[in-house]
C-alpha cells in the first residue's frame, strides 16, 4: 500500500509538471488565435475593399497583404506584453513562446538555412587589401580550385600561392598585419598560414555567434543554429518562419552603419552639366571611351569618384557658375517645351544630347517660372530599373566630379506615378582613408521607437569616443545634412539644427515599419558581422508532413486503444 501511495503522488506530480510544460503551449496559441482574428477583422476588410476599389481578384491580394502585415504588428506588439500568470510568476508572449513545445521543422514546418561565411574575403582583410600581383592571383586560382573542391579555403589559398611563385614570401604581405602575433619578415609560409587559419576561425566564430543573437533577438522558438564540418559554413533551422523574406534580410545583413557629412546639389551641379557633357562626347564618338551602353559592371549601387580636386580654382568661378546656369536654363527650357507640347526635338534627340539626364533627373524644383538647383544632399532621382545605367554612366566620367565624392542611392523606394524612385545622395570624404568619420562600432544600444510626429524610428546611443564625434560633426554641419548610410544605403538624412552632445541619433524615414525598425535595432545591437555571410542553400519546409504525421499518430493510438479494450472484454 505504501509503493502505491508513492507511485500515485509521483504520477500525480508528473502530470502536474507536464500540464504547465503544455500551459505555454496553449497561451501561445491563444494569443496567435487572436492575431488570425485581428487580422481578418472587419476594418482589415474595409481597407481592403476601398484599396481594391471594386476589383474582386485585386481585394483578394490585398486583403491577403493586409493581414500578414496585421498579424506581424499584433504579435510584435504583444510580445513583452504578460500573457501568463501563475504562482505569482508573470510570463510574456515570449516567455511562453521559447518555452513551448518544440514541434521542429517536420511538424510546424519553417525554414531550413545554409549560410557561408567568406573566407576568401577574411584573408583579403588579413593582409591589409594587399595589391600584390602574385597575391592577387594566388587568390583568384584559389577560388577556381573551390568551385570543384570541398577543401578549406585556406589550404586552396597556400597551395595557389606557392604555385603560383614558389620563392615568394607571404610574410612580405602579412607581416604588418601580424606584427603583434609574431610574425616577421623571416617568418615562414607555413607560419604565416597558421595565423591565418586561427584568425579566419576567429571571425567564422565570432560571425556564429552574431547570427545567434540576431536570431535570439528576433523571436524565433527553439531555433537550432551549429557550426558543420566545413569550418565556414553554419546550419539555421527556424521552426514556424512564416516570412522567409525577413529572415534573410535579417541574416544577411552586415550591419555597416556610417555616418557621412554630404554635399549640397548646389555644389555639384557644374559637374554633372560637365558629366552630361563628357557622355555626350563618348556616344557621338568624340573621345575613345567606352560607349555609355556597354553594361560592364553594372550592379554596383554604391559609387566613389577620386580624381578631381575637390575645391575649383579661382579662375573656375565664372566657368562653373555658367555651368549651373545652362544647366538650369536647359531643365527649364525642356519643363515649358513639354508642358506647351511645343518641343521641337523628339524624346529620342534629347536623350542622345543628355545621355545622363535621360536617366538620372537632376535635383532641381521651379519657383516663380525658374529652376533652382536644391540645397539638399540629394542629387537626383532615377527609377530603379535605371540605377545600374546611371551608375556605369557616372563612373565613366568619374574624372570630372571631386575626388572626395562619395555617391550613394536611398534603400528604400518611393512611388512617383508608375514608377517605384530611388535618390541618388551625394556624400563628402573626409577621412584620408576614404572611411566614413563616425562608424557603427560606436553604437552601444539601438530599440525601435516614434518620433515626434508618430513615425517609426530606430534610436541609438553611442559610446564616449562615439559622442565626442558625433557631437563635432553636428557642430560643423548645422544647416546642412548628415547621411546615415546602413549596409552601403542611406536610410535617412537629416537636417542639423544643433549640436548633439550626448551621442543620441535616430534611423527614420522612408516610411520604415515596426517590424523592419526592430529588425534594424537587433542587427545593429548583436554587431558588424566580421566577414560577409551569405546563403548558399535554403528550404522553406511546410507543415503538411508533419500533419499527415501527427494524424497518423492518433488515429494509430485510437486503435491501439479500441483493439486493447476489446481484448480486455474477451479476456476477462
Amino acid at each position: 500500500m505504501q509503493n502505491r501511495g508513492a507511485i500515485a503522488t509521483f504520477a500525480i506530480i508528473l502530470a502536474l509538471a507536464s500540464l504547465f510544460q503544455l500551459s505555454f503551449t496553449f497561451f501561445t496559441k491563444k494569443v496567435e488565435r487572436n492575431s488570425k482574428k485581428y487580422s481578418t477583422s472587419e476594418q482589415a476588410v474595409s481597407i481592403a475593399r476601398k484599396l481594391a476599389k471594386g476589383d474582386f481578384l485585386r481585394e483578394n491580394y490585398v486583403m491577403d497583404s493586409i493581414s500578414k502585415a496585421r498579424e506581424r504588428h499584433y504579435l510584435d506588439s504583444m510580445s513583452n506584453k504578460v500573457v501568463y500568470n501563475i504562482l505569482l510568476k508573470k510570463y510574456t508572449y515570449q516567455d511562453c513562446k521559447e518555452r513551448e513545445v518544440n514541434l521542429g521543422l517536420d511538424l510546424k514546418g519553417g525554414m531550413n538555412v545554409m549560410m557561408e561565411v567568406s573566407v576568401e574575403d577574411i584573408i583579403r582583410g588579413l593582409s591589409g587589401k594587399s595589391q600584390d600581383p602574385t597575391f592577387q592571383r594566388a587568390m583568384d586560382l584559389a577560388k577556381q580550385k573551390q568551385r570543384n573542391s570541398q577543401r578549406d579555403f585556406v589550404d586552396l589559398f597556400q597551395e595557389s600561392f606557392e604555385k603560383t611563385d614558389p620563392n615568394a614570401r607571404l610574410a612580405a604581405i602579412f607581416a604588418y598585419e601580424f606584427k603583434n602575433q609574431g610574425i616577421t619578415t623571416t617568418s615562414t609560409n607555413d607560419e604565416v598560414i597558421k595565423v591565418i587559419r586561427d584568425e579566419a576561425e576567429r571571425y567564422i566564430d565570432q560571425s556564429y555567434q552574431i547570427l545567434r543573437t540576431r536570431i535570439d533577438r528576433f523571436g524565433v522558438s527553439q531555433p537550432n543554429i551549429q557550426r558543420m564540418a566545413q569550418q565556414s559554413r553554419i546550419l539555421i533551422e527556424l521552426p514556424g518562419i512564416k516570412e522567409p523574406e525577413r529572415i534573410r534580410k535579417l541574416l544577411q545583413g552586415t550591419a555597416s552603419l556610417e555616418f557621412w557629412e554630404t554635399y549640397s546639389f548646389t555644389e555639384l551641379a557644374p559637374y554633372f552639366s560637365e558629366a552630361n557633357q563628357r557622355l555626350r562626347d563618348i556616344e557621338t564618338g568624340q573621345s575613345g571611351e567606352t560607349a555609355v551602353n556597354d553594361s560592364t559592371n553594372m550592379a554596383d549601387t554604391t559609387l566613389s569618384v577620386e580624381n578631381k580636386p575637390v575645391t575649383p580654382t579661382p579662375s573656375d568661378t565664372n566657368q562653373l557658375a555658367s555651368d549651373t546656369t545652362a544647366l538650369e536654363d536647359l531643365i527649364a527650357a525642356d519643363s515649358a517645351k513639354e508642358a506647351a507640347n511645343q518641343e521641337d526635338q523628339t524624346r529620342e534627340e534629347w536623350a542622345k544630347e543628355n545621355p545622363l539626364f535621360n536617366y538620372l533627373s537632376p535635383a532641381f524644383y521651379q519657383q516663380d517660372g525658374k529652376m533652382y538647383a536644391s540645397e539638399g544632399a540629394s542629387v537626383g532621382y532615377a527609377p530603379i530599373k535605371d540605377t545600374a545605367t546611371v551608375n556605369h554612366m557616372l563612373r565613366l566620367a568619374e574624372d570630372v566630379f571631386p575626388r572626395d565624392l562619395k555617391l550613394a542611392w536611398s534603400a528604400k523606394p518611393e512611388r512617383w506615378q508608375t514608377e517605384d524612385i530611388l535618390t541618388l545622395y551625394a556624400l563628402k570624404i573626409t577621412t584620408r582613408d576614404g572611411s566614413a568619420p563616425l562608424g557603427g562600432g560606436a553604437i552601444t544600444n539601438a530599440f525601435q521607437d516614434y518620433d515626434q510626429n508618430g513615425q517609426v524610428e530606430v534610436s541609438m546611443s553611442m559610446d564616449a569616443e562615439g559622442g565626442r564625434v558625433w557631437k563635432r560633426l553636428t557642430g560643423e554641419n548645422i544647416g546642412r545634412q548628415i547621411a546615415i548610410v546602413l549596409d552601403d544605403y542611406v536610410r535617412s538624412a537629416p537636417n542639423v539644427k544643433s549640436e548633439i552632445p550626448n551621442g543620441q541619433s535616430s534611423i527614420s524615414g522612408g516610411g520604415m515599419e515596426v517590424e523592419e525598425a526592430q529588425d534594424i535595432a537587433n542587427i545593429l545591437k548583436a554587431g558588424k558581422m566580421p566577414a560577409p555571410a551569405r546563403i548558399v542553400q535554403e528550404e522553406v519546409v511546410g507543415p503538411t508532413l508533419g500533419r499527415e504525421a501527427i494524424n497518423a499518430g492518433v488515429l494509430s493510438f485510437c486503435i491501439s486503444i479500441v483493439i486493447v479494450l476489446l481484448y480486455m472484454i474477451f479476456y476477462y
